[in-house]
């Protein structure tokens, strides 16, 4: 599978655990983040994605956020076309911007799975029709690598 993971999801395993569904997608991300090691999985980033994680303020975890998006090989280039759509999305939704592009991004770089723990974010997509299947990290687990 072709999988776009946004910047909260690189960010959730460095969240604070004391909350089960935290801890839960924690794992769920760095089962994917492994399955991207093993091959299994192809990640795919975005200038966009590096642009968000240079706005993490504690230092400690944007080192070990970066260190997680290296996983990442396959990079969606920025376009005219990926700005056109983004701005379709947010005026269509509630969508923001950084999530619209990524959005957008996934969608260009023909990805199947856009991976999100922002379940505002996956709640807006649904009422969208995107190329692209948007859902939680937990749900990915569940449904997909489950059924192979």
């Amino acid at each position: 599978m072709n999988i776009y993971l946004d910047n909260c999801c690189y960010s959730r395993p460095f969240d604070d655990q004391g909350q089960d569904r935290i801890h839960l997608e924690s794992e769920a991300v760095l089962a994917i983040i492994k399955r991207g090691r093993l091959k299994q999985d192809n990640i795919w980033g975005s200038p966009a994605l590096k642009l968000e994680m240079d706005g993490i303020n504690d230092i400690t975890k944007k080192e070990k956020v970066e260190l997680l998006y290296q996983i990442a090989r396959n990079e969606i280039t920025f376009s005219d076309d990926i700005a056109l759509r983004a701005s379709d999305i947010m005026g269509l939704s509630s969508i923001r911007s950084f999530d619209a592009i990524h959005i957008a991004a996934a969608e260009k770089g023909e990805v199947d799975y856009f991976l999100t723990t922002d379940t505002r974010l996956e709640k807006a997509c649904e009422k969208l029709s995107l190329k692209v299947k948007v859902m939680n990290p937990l749900k990915y687990i569940a449904e997909v690598i489950e059924d192979e």
